[in-house]
């Protein structure tokens, strides 16, 4: 996706991706319309690529739904004194999604 958006990047800036020459004033891709759209597309691209990023650095489990299995046993972990940061490692999830279905859903929490 990366080059790709490189190569549209060019050709919005009005250059050929492939020999750098600087497309003439009259040329398609030197439109306004179509440099609009190009700009989009990079603007999309760029937004795709960051989430594509998150996704790698996010748990395993991040977004998963939740079983009434993981919330006893993440229930029962917690009253056993397991931190949140050692919840989110065995559970494969955010500290905040810990977090968040402690308090929000279960009232074990208090903070």
């Amino acid at each position: 996706m990366e080059e790709h958006l490189k190569i549209i990047q060019r050709l919005a800036d009005g250059v050929n991706p492939i020999t750098g020459e600087i497309f003439d004033d009259n040329h398609i891709l030197q439109n306004s319309v179509i440099v609009r759209a190009l700009a989009t597309s990079v603007k999309a691209l760029e937004n795709e690529i960051k989430k594509e990023q998150r996704k790698k650095t996010l748990p395993e489990n991040a977004g998963q739904p939740w079983t009434e299995e993981l919330d006893e046993d993440l229930i029962n972990k917690y009253k056993n004194g397991q931190t949140i940061k050692q919840l989110s490692i065995i559970f494969k999830r955010t500290k905040g999604s810990i977090k968040s279905r402690l308090i929000n859903h279960h009232n074990v929490l208090n903070i």
